[in-house]
């Protein structure tokens, strides 16, 4: 059986601890990981400052000190890029920084740079998404007189900018992790803070702490199939570095139940994280309870790290497994696209509503991974680009229709919005439309290149009934439109409230979503280059 790299390291460790000798220090190459350690550092720094520095000032210091840390960290990415052979392993084999994991880590540090400025908002104190959607102290109850008292106070929570720049640091090391270990540290150090940021939603207290805890609860339980998977296959093959599996399974000389175990396992976990249906029950809940900003956030940079996750796994390890894998993974993909897709029909809350529609393009983003080919690869890549920011500009402009009780989450409440706010109204319906896939939107393109990629790889079936769901969920998009410009709108209808970072957010959001729909070619001659580098092994 084949020991693999960590074995032998360990063996060389007791030989030189037997001897008397010193452990050699691992090499690790600081300026391939330069933007994850950059993005580790700016959220070690915020907590040094959210107990160094007084509270008038925190705020002043975490935003541009977040800001920095996203840009930077995207400079450094593209600087990583350009370079003429982005193909390497570091940190002793635990990380892979290629093609498709540089463009992922581009693409999540560019869209989480949207989504804080949706956190960053202050506004008044009905509208800012500090002030206003983040609770002003999170250890007191719903409620409760100490909760009233630093309401009053006008007190500014901001613990949530390092949690989420720990969020996005394990989000980046997710699809570059190159072995189940590194991979499940990345997991978990993506999904602890967004525990926490679920349940700091300024109003309907109980239902953001149920949903922090559900999707805490569900978590943790998808983490132990994930590690148990891990175990398994690393009783197959002795190892848990990805490419010492693949060298494994290409010589057929292991358990194949564990193998299959595994797999099967590891997929669970895997699955979870992005909301592939049976594994999905927690993402309506999530995304309905946690504060709009944090939503925005889970609904394009999780779901970005998950997917580059996936992808490494599927065209790294189980490749030669393809007549193994893929009926399971049609299934699913089958059941993400049509239950994302019928039963956001019957959703009245908007945030439920995109939440089924963020398990629909799932299933349709899982016909990528299902293509195993460069062009699944590439097309995969630019769709989780498209949606990402179609998924931002929604969610933000969700954040900006507000009434007495906070945001308007009713769909009932949008009636004749198109008559009040046509300009917010028109932005969000283009947003919905993108998601239908109408053509000129970044929606169509993203679906085209995968179902063509798809097709190409004989799934033709899977693209019919992909092409079906879609045209099932352009039913509820439509809906929502027609509520908001066909009907009339109440005497104490909602107001649009939108402070100038959620307007920016919007703006950037509906821009992309034009250029990537109108002039798609660039991003996606991008993608195709980056995938000439495909995952290293």
């Amino acid at each position: 059986m084949n020991t693999g790299g960590q074995g032998t390291a360990l063996d060389q460790a007791s030989v030189i601890l037997a001897q008397g000798g010193d452990i050699p220090a691992p090499h690790i190459e600081y300026g391939q990981l330069a933007p994850m350690l950059l993005v580790f550092g700016v959220a070690v720094a915020g907590v040094l400052v959210e107990a160094f520095v007084g509270r008038t000032w925190r705020y002043y210091l975490q935003v541009p000190l977040a800001f920095l840390g996203l840009a930077g960290g995207f400079a450094l990415t593209a600087a990583l890029a350009w370079r003429d052979d982005p193909h390497h392993v570091a940190a002793e084999g635990a990380l892979g920084v290629d093609g498709p994991t540089l463009f992922l880590q581009g693409t999540i540090l560019v869209l989480a740079l949207v989504s804080l400025l949706l956190i960053a908002e202050r506004g008044d104190g009905r509208a800012g998404a500090v002030g206003g959607h983040f609770a002003a102290q999170a250890s007191a109850l719903p409620g409760s007189e100490a909760e009233q008292r630093v309401t009053q106070a006008g007190v500014i929570q901001t613990e949530v900018f390092p949690l989420m720049m720990f969020a996005v640091g394990g989000m980046l090391m997710f699809p570059a992790a190159n072995d189940l270990l590194t991979m499940f540290v990345a997991l978990e150090v993506l999904s602890l803070p967004l525990y926490l940021l679920c349940g700091l939603a300024r109003r309907r207290r109980l239902l953001s702490q149920e949903a922090a805890v559900k999707y805490f609860l569900l978590g943790a339980f998808s983490s132990a199939f994930f590690l148990y998977g891990a175990a398994l296959l690393y009783g197959y093959a002795g190892s848990v570095r990805l490419s010492d599996i693949s060298a494994q399974i290409g010589k057929d000389a292991g358990n194949e139940t564990l193998l299959l175990a595994g797999v099967a396992l590891l997929s669970v976990g895997l699955l979870f994280k992005l909301g592939g249906v049976p594994f999905h029950m927690w993402k309506p809940d999530v995304y309905q309870g946690a504060p709009t900003p944090i939503t925005a956030l889970m609904a394009s940079c999780t779901v970005v790290s998950a997917f580059g996750a996936i992808l490494r796994v599927y065209y790294v390890v189980f490749e030669t497994l393809e007549w193994d894998w893929r009926p399971f993974m049609w299934g699913v993909a089958i059941l993400t696209m049509a239950i994302g897709s019928i039963i956001a029909i019957t959703q009245t809350d908007i945030k439920r509503m995109l939440a089924y529609s963020s398990i629909a393009h799932a299933g349709f983003l899982l016909l990528g991974v299902i293509a195993s080919s460069a062009d699944g690869l590439s097309s995969t890549l630019f769709y989780l680009l498209a949606y990402g920011f179609t998924s931002v500009g929604a969610f933000a402009v969700v954040t900006m229709v507000r009434d007495a009780g906070g945001e308007a989450g009713h769909l009932s409440r949008w009636a004749g919005l198109g008559k009040r706010s046509p300009v917010v109204a028109g932005v969000f319906a283009f947003f919905l439309l993108a998601f239908a896939g109408i053509p000129l939107t970044s929606g169509f393109t993203g679906k085209f290149a995968v179902f063509k990629a798809a097709v190409e790889e004989g799934a033709t079936p899977l693209v019919v009934v992909a092409v079906i769901s879609s045209a099932v969920a352009a039913f509820f998009y439509v809906r929502v439109i027609v509520v908001m410009f066909f009907s009339e709108p109440d005497a104490d209808g909602p107001v649009v409230i939108a402070g100038p970072a959620t307007a920016v957010a919007v703006a950037l959001g509906a821009t992309a979503t034009v250029v990537l729909g109108v002039l798609p070619q660039p991003i996606l001659d991008l993608a195709g280059q980056a995938t000439t580098h495909m995952f290293v092994r």
